[in-house]
């Protein structure tokens, strides 16, 4: 667990348990991961641990990924942290919509374990 503490710390947010599992698997060799099913919980969340990154879905139950992205961006707190949207839908629309909620970056699903952590590696700027 030593190891962890030199890791950055990742928030999974998705309501669907196999994608957030996937991703879990995807990063944990790499990240600390804690994860949300929902957009107030990943509000909830990121206010208690502050997590380096962000990502999350756009369409959830409660309150949905774009809303959740506003207010963390809104939050004097979690303001600074990167959020990167990902989601099944490819939508122009959607891009620009994350764009004004203060998204940091926008992945489609489904995509490659590559591009996922490219997109994270841009987000900290690691080579």
């Amino acid at each position: 667990m030593d190891q962890d503490k030199n890791k950055k710390k990742v928030l999974v947010v998705d309501d669907e348990p196999n994608m957030r599992r996937l991703l879990h698997s995807i990063l944990s060799d790499k990240f600390v991961i804690y994860e949300a099913d929902n957009g107030q919980q990943a509000i909830d969340v990121a206010n208690t641990i502050k997590p380096d990154v962000i990502l999350m879905d756009m369409m959830m139950p409660k309150v949905d990924g774009l809303t959740a992205c506003l207010a963390i961006k809104n939050n004097p707190a979690t303001k600074s942290i990167p959020v990167i949207m990902v989601t099944g839908t490819d939508f122009e629309l959607n891009i620009k919509l994350s764009k004004q909620m203060g998204a940091t970056g926008y992945i489609t699903k489904p995509f490659f374990p590559k591009d996922l952590l490219d997109k994270i590696a841009k987000v900290f700027e690691i080579p």
